[in-house]
């Protein structure tokens, strides 16, 4: 079945995206939280997205055979999950999937305690996981530049163990606002982890149930950022956003200022319109690397020169996202350049009138691209990866003034 999509060139936009998911990574883990303290909390605006649904489909699974297909989050909690409820499970998923590494969190398991085997390749998925038979270890080290959620998984089973768990955390730290939502979100469900510079303390102790309301996600909201950023006259309102939040990806308020977005915030909504922009800009991604596949194109097509570090996370998710970002910025005439831990964005000198892009099997590949559309027409080879995260993407698109075909 063609799944292709085609976006015309669109230069004005207006008008409120109602289909804004809310979070996909407060719901994640919101959903192991409820399940470690019993399911008897109400959780108000789960996330939508295909990949919550996933999770809330599989963590109550009766069947052996877990098939997380391409959801790395989904992935990587149910392994710690699944250990700490001593149920034996078969975690796999798509062949992207099986070359995604999950050594680090397995050699962690298997030395507090849990029985974890490989399947196929030694420290990928497949793999099976058989329980907990006692707890070997009160401490365990994991590099800090890793994935958060190999962190967060850890924090989140730590007070169901009987001696509770110290996680000591190995020069720098990648992703700390994923790391401290989690712990904000178990202090939601009554336990309290400390920090101890590059150690934390989870206490032994018995989660109790709450309730709690979902808020808008930022990642999907960075894209609208980024359509007002390019188009020649934007007005944008999103709705349920929290200029408080929990989620780190609510820096690209301040990331997009520099490139020509103005930011007002009343009454629980945020009005985006367009002001001047920077010439060059650096960024740091080590804390927000799911923001690259919206910045880096609006960088390519409005003139800006960028220097960024942080990106070497972006290797190992959906696809490798670097080279995906180079190839598919190369349409347009720009070029991300590696230097050591620098990447380098020189921008296109001329838009054409057109581009195809391919997604990679990547929602964020689609939905960062996306806003090129304002400047030239965009064909996509695969509509439906943005189920992924934000399934009315492509609706709210066509609401605020897009022709789709």
């Amino acid at each position: 079945m063609n799944s292709s999509i085609r976006i015309k060139k669109t230069s004005k936009i207006n008008g409120t995206p109602f289909k804004l998911p809310s979070s996909k990574s407060i719901s994640n883990r919101a959903l192991i939280l409820n399940a470690l303290s019993g399911n008897q909390s109400l959780l108000h605006n789960l996330s939508e997205a295909r990949d919550t649904k996933l999770m809330l489909a599989l963590i109550n699974s009766p069947d052996k055979l877990i098939n997380v297909l391409d959801a790395g989050t989904t992935m990587r909690f149910l392994t710690a999950y699944f250990s700490i409820t001593n149920q034996n499970k078969i975690l796999t998923g798509t062949e992207r999937m099986k070359q995604r590494p999950i050594k680090l969190l397995v050699d962690a398991l298997r030395d507090i305690g849990a029985e974890i085997d490989y399947l196929e390749i030694e420290g990928f998925p497949s793999i099976e996981v058989k329980g907990f038979s006692a707890q070997n270890a009160r401490k365990v080290q994991i590099p800090g530049d890793v994935s958060s959620q190999y962190i967060s998984a850890l924090m989140m089973i730590a007070p169901k163990l009987a001696d509770g768990l110290i996680i000591e955390l190995q020069g720098n730290v990648g992703s700390w606002p994923y790391i401290k939502m989690t712990d904000s979100l178990m202090k939601e469900f009554g336990v309290t982890c400390q920090f101890d510079s590059d150690k934390i303390v989870i206490p032994k102790g018995n989660y109790s149930s709450t309730e709690l309301t979902i808020e808008a996600d930022w990642s999907a909201a960075s894209y609208w950022f980024a359509f007002v950023a390019l188009a020649e006259e934007a007005h944008i309102t999103l709705k349920n956003v929290s200029m408080k939040s929990l989620q780190g990806d609510r820096v690209i308020v301040e990331a997009m200022e520099k490139l020509g977005v103005q930011s007002t915030y009343a009454s629980n909504a945020l009005t985006l319109t367009k002001k001047s922009t920077e010439s060059i800009i650096e960024w740091d991604f080590k804390d927000c690397p799911d923001l690259a596949q919206t910045i880096l194109p609006v960088c390519a097509a409005k003139n800006v020169r960028g220097i960024f570090t942080g990106l070497e996370s972006l290797r190992i998710k959906e696809t490798d996202r670097i080279a995906a970002l180079q190839n598919e910025l190369s349409r347009i005439g720009a070029s991300l350049v590696e230097n050591g831990n620098t990447w380098i964005l020189n921008p296109s000198e001329s838009i054409p009138e057109k581009a195809d892009f391919a997604t990679y099997h990547d929602h964020r590949m689609a939905m960062g691209l996306a806003p090129l559309a304002t400047l030239l027409d965009v064909n996509f080879d695969d509509s439906t990866v943005i189920n992924k995260s934000y399934p009315g993407y492509w609706d709210d698109c066509t609401s605020v003034g897009l022709t789709i075909e």
